[in-house]
């Protein structure tokens, strides 16, 4: 694996490539960094691919030049674009985005189509998108505000429950050993999260029109075991319902390809190749 930084304007990313063959950017979600596709970046490698992921501006090993704010999908989005450059200048490229990162992908489809062969986007929670918005916009808010107030731990509690209150189904075990190293730049990154990434990026609104355009490069995934997960699932039934796209299910939930990164893997590779 090579490790580089990308002067980008207002920060400093962190890149990690590995492989060879056509370039398939990875772009994580949440509070994680490159480190979330360990488990399945030398798979992928192996399946024929540069496979290229980097930490999120302002996360991890990507520091800003200045004060931490709220963050922009389309300052995200023009990272994204600024790694694909660097890495791929001539070809477009294969992109894969997860929860907050398959946002950004989105975003980067839209409004740069041509610098993407094909993009599988898992779980966007852009809860706008829904029928009834407001129970999952006050609720991620309600997150926020008990990150200010009360710190952490009741922050991280309710933003593991429904807005209803209800516990989730699936319990996660211990973390895989691929991402153990990640845990703690991990633990270090999710106030950054919760309080600046959180809520402006999952109220934002897709360009509907540039993806409908590009829907024909354009795959959602859905975890096989989200169901019942609204503000997960639901935006990315919606946006193959708006543009035409197609949904493939993937394994595992929200975070499957840790869970199961080579089943994952297996089920990346078929999408990219439709």
């Amino acid at each position: 694996m090579n490790v580089g930084t990308l002067k980008v304007p207002g920060a400093t990313l962190h890149h990690e490539t590995r492989g060879t063959g056509p370039v398939l950017l990875l772009v994580p979600g949440g509070a994680g960094d490159a480190g979330l596709f360990e488990g399945m970046a030398d798979l992928l490698a192996e399946a024929g691919h540069t496979v290229v992921s980097y930490d999120q501006r302002g996360l991890s090993r990507s520091p800003l030049d200045g004060p931490l704010g709220d963050q922009r999908v389309a300052e995200w989005r023009e990272d994204a674009l600024a790694v694909l450059d660097a890495v791929s200048p001539d070809e477009p490229a294969y992109v894969f985005g997860s929860s907050s990162g398959a946002i950004v992908a989105l975003a980067l489809l839209a409004a740069h189509p041509d610098r993407v062969r094909r993009l599988v986007a898992h779980e966007p929670p852009l809860v706008e998108l829904l029928a009834d918005p407001a129970p999952y916009r006050d609720h991620f808010a309600e997150v926020r505000e008990l990150h200010r107030t009360q710190g952490l731990g009741p922050a991280m509690a309710r933003f593991s429950e429904t807005p209803d209150g209800r516990k989730p189904e699936r319990q996660h075990g211990e973390l895989p050993a691929s991402i153990r190293p990640m845990a703690s730049r991990m633990a270090a990154n999710m106030p950054v999260f919760l309080e600046h990434v959180l809520c402006p990026f999952s109220s934002s609104a897709p360009d509907v029109d540039g993806l409908r355009a590009a829907a024909g490069k354009l795959t959602l995934g859905i975890g096989r075991e989200s169901a019942g997960q609204e503000a997960l699932v639901g935006p990315s039934r919606r946006i193959a319902e708006l543009t035409g796209a197609e949904t493939v299910e993937f394994p595992g939930g929200h975070v499957g390809c840790v869970e199961h990164p080579a089943e994952f893997a297996k089920v990346l590779v078929s999408a990219m190749s439709r």
